[in-house]
This record gives structure tokens, sequence and C-alpha cells, in this order.
């Protein structure tokens, strides 16, 4: 059943006739306004929960919520042009949108948009230096809202970047921008890759090889490039994104680059690898990424900071991604990888990120490959397998991935199907697969090649009559 909404207003009301007809105090007035509407089903996550307050020079004025009262005021410094106040308030509105995705809602609804951008393009015009602060506005308000931004405000922010791509903290600004905008919205991806944003995000990288916040930046912008995540369009550009970034901006050697200036910091690093794994969609990516080091970079940190969650986390992300070139997998069981890999699924147990993405790692590692799956199956990869089945037993996830490997262990090395059931294997599998419908097939695939009873449905036989059973 959908969640009934109500309008800021109607919310505001509410709270108002509290304090006026039950001479309840603000906090409370407001407390129970939230109480009301959600014991009715009402959806609040788009409403301000805070109680409306005069402006500071004039109390006589309609009390209005924090973040519209410095829009106000920042409508004012607009139209007068002034520097200094309007980097002033552009700082304040950020933080209020940052706050909560209410007040910036809130903000787009009332005309925070125009504003905004028309703020961008008096900072992007006469060098006036409050074009981080300005952009740092559009970044928050576009934030969960990436319909705000039109043609005109997606030129103005590919020229920002282009003009000003010797200004860190500018081009940090208008990097998140880029993300903000692209998440969700294939057309916004795709009008920003046609306006030349690609370049400018590996670029940014590479003019700025040293500062932190914009290489994390500059990363996320660039996996939400890649991804394939708007609904509304039937299919997206992702795979040929990558491509681009790949082949004509060579992002995978800016990336690899990239992380010889970070060696100890592991959130950069995280976000190197994290974005490394989103552009390995080929065969050639793939066996790109071991020749200029990336295997050697990638392995050698999963055993430096195996105790780094998420670092390990994307570390085996990028790993199991690299994995879907045969050669690539041979190179990193050569180099050790299933042991780290192991080790650190065993070390981060609790995780059930880590342990899916263990699971997928090893799955990708014995995919066609028996000596690679007794290199798994003899450092302990299986029992540590049904380890992480046993202590995530919810998660879909981890048992579908588990499932998958067990199968890729035993279908071309019979061998090791005996010692996988005597570590109680079956009991597991049979428990994901009542557990979890999108564990039945890999499951049952799983038994079937363990030699184990499974009851096969034949659900159609060529001839015409009922699918059913």
């Amino acid at each position: 059943m959908a969640l009934r909404r109500i309008t800021q207003e109607t919310f505001d009301d509410v709270v108002r006739e509290n304090i006026t007809e039950f001479e309840m105090d603000p906090d409370e007035a407001l407390k129970e306004a939230v109480e009301q509407f959600e014991s009715q089903g009402v959806d609040l996550s788009n409403i301000v929960k805070a109680v409306r307050k005069p402006a500071a020079d004039d109390g006589a004025q309609e009390p209005k919520h924090a973040v519209l009262q410095i829009l106000d005021e920042l409508r004012k410094s607009v139209d007068s042009s002034a520097p200094r106040e309007l980097a002033e308030h552009l700082v304040r509105f950020s933080d209020q949108c940052e706050r909560q995705a209410a007040a910036r809602f809130l903000a787009a609804q009332k005309g925070a948009y125009p504003i905004v951008l028309a703020a961008c393009q008096l900072a992007a015009s006469g060098g006036r230096g409050f074009l981080p602060e300005a952009l740092g506005a559009l970044s928050a308000l576009t934030d969960g809202q990436p319909d705000l931004l039109e043609p005109k405000g997606l030129q103005l922010l590919v020229a920002a970047l282009e003009e000003n791509g010797a200004e860190a903290e500018a081009t940090a600004a208008g990097l998140r921008c880029v993300r903000h905008a692209s998440l969700k919205h294939e057309r916004n991806r795709q009008d920003l890759v046609k306006a030349g944003v690609l370049p400018l995000l590996t670029g940014a990288i590479e003019r700025h090889g040293r500062r932190a916040e914009v290489i994390k930046a500059a990363c996320s912008a660039l996996r939400v490039m890649t991804l394939d995540d708007d609904i509304r369009v039937p299919f997206g550009h992702a795979h040929e994104h990558a491509r681009m970034i790949v082949r004509e901006n060579g992002g995978l050697k800016v990336l690899i680059e990239a992380a010889k200036a970070f060696p100890a910091d592991s959130a950069v690093l995280s976000e190197l690898c994290g974005t490394l794994s989103r552009l390995a969609v080929r065969n050639e990516f793939c066996q790109e990424i071991v020749d200029l080091g990336g295997l050697s970079f990638m392995l050698t940190l999963l055993a430096d900071g195996v105790d780094q969650q998420d670092l390990v986390k994307q570390v085996l992300s990028a790993l199991r991604a690299i994995a879907g070139n045969d050669d690539v997998k041979d190179a990193i069981v050569n180099a050790g990888g299933t042991d780290l890999i192991v080790l650190a699924m065993t070390r981060h147990l609790a995780s059930p990120q880590i342990c899916e993405q263990s699971c997928g790692a090893l799955c990708m590692l014995a995919l066609r490959k028996p000596e690679n799956s007794r290199a798994i199956v003899e450092g302990g990869g299986a029992l540590a397998t049904l380890q992480a089945m046993k202590v995530h037993p919810k998660e879909v996830a981890v048992q579908k991935q588990a499932c998958m490997l067990i199968r890729n262990l035993v279908a071309r090395t019979q061998g090791f199907s005996r010692p996988i059931l005597d570590m109680g294997a079956e009991t597991l599998i049979a428990k994901a697969r009542a557990t979890h419908r999108d564990c039945d097939d890999v499951g049952k695939a799983a038994l079937r090649d363990l030699g184990c009873q499974v009851e096969l449905h034949e659900l159609w036989t060529g001839q015409k009559g009922s699918l059913a059973q």
C-alpha cells in the first residue's frame, strides 16, 4: 500500500494549531504532529520537521523555515551582486540543504534553483572568488533532485569545470554537482558526456593528483557515469561510457597512477578500487589493469589493509570484476590472491558485504578452472564460505554467491564433493533454498553437482497444454 503524502504547509498548520489551540510548547507540538501523521500512514520523508520561526530582522513577517529565510537573503544578495554576502549566504544555504533532504526539497519547491544558478553565473563571471561556494550550493540542492538541472545549468557546469580546472576547491564542488546531476538520471548523464565531461573528470585526477577531496569526487562522478540506474528509460549507455573513459581518456592508467600518491589513505584507495571495478567491463580492460600493475597494487592493498573493512570490500569488488578474464583468473591465483581473499572473508566474517564480495570473487576464479578450484578448497575457501552461510542465513546475496561458488568448485572436480558435503554443505544449501526464492535455482544446481538427490521439474516439454505442474 502506497504511503500518503501531505504538503509542508499542511504539516506546519497542524504544528501551529497545536501551539495556539492546544497550548503546547513548540517541541511538544512538533512531536505530536509527527506522531499524528505517521499514525495515519503519511510519508513525512519530504517534510521539514521543525517549527517555523520569525525572520531575524522582522518578527512581524510570516514565520518561515530556516532554509527559506536564507533563500530570501540569498535572493537579495544575487539581486545586489554583493560577493561577500553571496559567499556567506551560499555556505549557509548549503549547510541547511545538507542537513536533511526535506530542506532541499522545500527549497526547490520555493524556487531555489534559478536563484542558485544565478549565483553560479555571477561567480563564474569576472573571477569574483566565490565559485566553490556557488557550486557547493548547486551540488547540495541537486542531491536527490537531478531533474532540477536543465540545459543552461548543464552548460554552466561543464564550462565552470573547463575554465576553473586549476582551482581544486571549485573543481571538487563541480565534480560533486556532476555526480548529483547524473545519479538516477540517464538524460543528464548522456548530455554531460556529449558536452565533454569525461575528459574533465579524468583530467581533474591528473591535475590534482595530490588533493584527496578532488580524487574522491572525480572517482565518484566516474562511477555514476557507468551506472544504468534510471528506471524511466529502457536502457542506458553505461557500457559505452565505461568504454569511453578507458579507451578515449586513459581512465585505467589515470586511476592506477593516482593511487601511488596515497599509499596510506584508505578512503582514497577505496574510491580508486571501486572505480576500477566499474570500468572492468571488457575482457581486454581486465587484462589492461593487470598489465598496468593494478593487480599487484590491489593484492598489496588487501594484504596490508586486511583490517580496514571499507577498503577490503572495494578491493574484493575490483578483483571480482577483473576475474572475468580467464587469463587474469590464473594471474590472481598464481599471485596468492585466493589465500588473501579467504583471509579477508575469515577476518570480516561478520560483514555480509565482505562475505558476498569474497564469495563472488572466489566464484569467478573457480569458473571453468579446476586448478583454481583446487587452490581455493585447499586454502580453506570452501570452509570459509560455509561459515559465511551459517553467520548470514538471512542475507540473500551471501547465500546466492555461496551456492554459486560451491557449484563452481565441484562442477569440474567431483573429488571435492565429499569433503564439502562433510562440512555440512547440503543442509546449508537446502536452508538457503527454503529461505530465499532467489537461491532456489542456484542451490538446486549446487546440490545436483554435489551428487545430492534433487527433485527436477520439467516445466515444459514442447507440447501444447498448461505449464503448471
